[in-house]
């Protein structure tokens, strides 16, 4: 066993004493924030909420393109779903896992847009922290109801970091400048 799974199979190991029917119920509903109809209904919402119409587009965008990446990856990788238990069905490979990377990404956009507003700093810190907590508790959500290895989820992260960073840096700031 290598160190990667060694570190799967001891997360699963604690994960797996905390099951109960009342979390997997918390978890099924965390886990719910960062599937496709949640986050296409938050792209379309924000277009209400957003004073600034464009803002949406970089919202949506932003979805497209961490989802289509996040594709692209589990097509290369074809890392097979954990088959130990899983407390809902999933179809598809395993790594990244969709959840946490687009999640990420999404949230992490909306957490950019929130620093880089006109709001108080305490609602500033406030919603960042929600934000923040509820992509972590996506991740643990996922781990725990059986349907990715923790080195997925983390992946899945780090993949989100990276590809973040990128999106502000070329697509959203070069495009508002063309705008």
């Amino acid at each position: 066993m290598n160190i990667f799974e060694q570190i799967d199979a001891n997360i699963y190991g604690l994960l797996f004493k905390t099951i109960t029917p009342t979390t997997t119920s918390i978890m099924i509903g965390i886990s719910f924030f960062a599937s496709a109809g949640a986050l296409i209904a938050i792209s379309i919402i924000s277009l209400l909420i957003f004073k600034n119409k464009k803002l949406p587009k970089y919202i949506t965008l932003n979805l497209i393109i961490s989802f289509i990446l996040n594709r692209i990856i589990k097509i290369i990788v074809r890392r097979p779903r954990p088959d130990a238990f899983a407390l809902v069905i999933e179809k598809g490979y395993s790594f990244p896992s969709a959840h946490a990377m687009i999640g990420f990404a999404f949230y992490g956009f909306i957490i950019y847009l929130i620093l880089k507003s006109k709001k108080s700093k305490r609602q500033k810190v406030i919603y960042t922290t929600l934000l923040s907590l509820l992509i972590i508790l996506i991740g643990i959500s996922r781990i725990y109801l059986g349907v990715h290895y923790f080195t997925d989820v983390l992946s899945g992260f780090t993949i989100a970091m990276i590809y973040l960073v990128l999106f502000i840096k070329f697509i959203y700031k070069c495009c508002r400048e063309l705008e």
